[in-house]
């Protein structure tokens, strides 16, 4: 499969990265929108990160002229015919996909394989509607596809075996670390990461501490690169809640993924982040100084890292993933400092276990009960 065709659907920034990264692995790529425009601006961008590149001496001014020359910038699915492997990188709307989906097969050959790049949609679902099912599979790269090496590749229970492996080999050849996870909610990282921000929000919301200062404690004292507010106010906090919501009522409302009103509110209000100027921080302002206090940043810490290793528990326990791959995915996927499960043995499981029963048995609420094989691992 190292020279097939591979086609793109969607020519936004997710699109047109994946689209880049198949083409700089040697692929001829036909990268299809319906809108003129984004094509043109797919193509502006491709020139000017393969001339950065070029200056940056990663590649001759040959090579990138070669990439560039692979890429087919199309408005017409039909153009799509020969493709081996179609990426769908549109809009979250199951509706929307399904009707792509089914165009698609119309077109292409009975043995091209059709993958979403859905975040967070059943890969079930959105295959439903084909007559050669089998076909389906997730492949889900993360923002920038160049330069983010983790892909979640996700079988559907339609999938075949050998589209599985196929998918799986060919991302791997790319130079991804792929990881493979179970069609759940959310996958493994937007499973995973959800208490980053819901407990976050959480602890804000009951006055324990600003914006600011819960940012300050997960940076310099948890190690994380960004802290939650900045980095919601870095993905956009409507993308984020459209993600929150979506995984709370795919989990049947689990209190676990409960949205909260404050992104809700911010959300609404049009406090988007960085894209609008202003989110949970004002960015036309100086930022806020944080209370650095370092048993209250120890506190918050403690709090969101014991959410997130449960979480982590879970996705294990319900085997959405191994070991490994949940530790990679959050690694590699949202650059966590370290794996949850090797920060739960420094830490020391019966202090998880300990911070987790205190807060489950303070709110008694559900978001907190520990683990079954957290509980198991003591």
């Amino acid at each position: 499969m190292s020279k097939i065709i591979v086609g793109v659907v969607g020519a936004g920034t997710m699109g047109s990265g994946i689209a880049q990264v198949a083409a700089q692995n040697g692929h001829k790529v036909v990268l299809v929108d319906l809108n003129p425009n984004v094509l043109n601006i797919a193509k502006a961008s491709h020139i000017k990160v393969l001339n950065r590149l070029v200056e940056k001496g990663v590649c001759s001014q040959t090579s990138c002229s070669d990439i560039l020359g692979r890429i087919n910038y199309s408005s017409d699915f039909k153009d799509l015919k020969q493709a081996k492997l179609v990426i769908e990188a549109i809009v979250e709307d199951i509706s929307v996909k399904n009707k792509v989906f089914k165009q698609l097969e119309s077109i292409v050959s009975e043995d091209c394989i059709l993958a979403s790049n859905t975040s967070s949609l059943s890969i079930a679902s959105i295959g439903s509607v084909l007559d050669f099912s089998s076909r389906i599979i997730g492949i889900h790269f993360f923002n920038p596809a160049p330069l983010m090496p983790l892909v979640e590749v996700i079988p559907s229970i339609q999938t075949s075996s050998e589209v599985l492996d196929l998918a799986f080999n060919l991302i791997k050849d790319w130079g991804k670390l792929a990881v493979i996870t179970k069609d759940t909610p959310g996958f493994i990282v937007n499973r995973v990461a959800r208490p980053f921000y819901g407990e976050a929000l959480r602890i804000y919301e009951e006055g324990i501490a600003d914006f600011a200062t819960i940012d300050w404690a997960m940076t310099e004292i948890g190690g994380f690169k960004m802290g939650p507010f900045t980095l919601m106010d870095y993905i956009g906090n409507d993308v984020n809640y459209a993600v929150t919501e979506s995984v709370f009522s795919a989990f049947y409302y689990d209190p676990r993924f409960k949205p909260s009103f404050t992104q809700k509110r911010h959300t609404e209000a049009g406090f988007l982040g960085r894209k609008s100027g202003r989110g949970y921080y004002d960015y036309n302002k100086d930022l806020p100084e944080p209370i650095k206090d370092l048993k209250l940043g120890g506190e918050i810490v403690q709090r969101i890292l014991a959410m997130l290793i449960n979480e982590a528990f879970d996705a294990l326990f319900m085997n959405v993933a191994t070991r490994e791959d949940i530790e990679t995915a959050m690694t590699k996927g949202v650059n966590y400092p370290k794996g949850l499960f090797q920060w739960a043995d420094e830490i020391g499981l019966s202090n998880v276990f300990d911070v987790l029963n205190r807060l489950f048995l303070e709110y008694g609420e559900d978001r907190y009960r520990p683990n079954p094989l957290l509980k198991r691992s003591i």
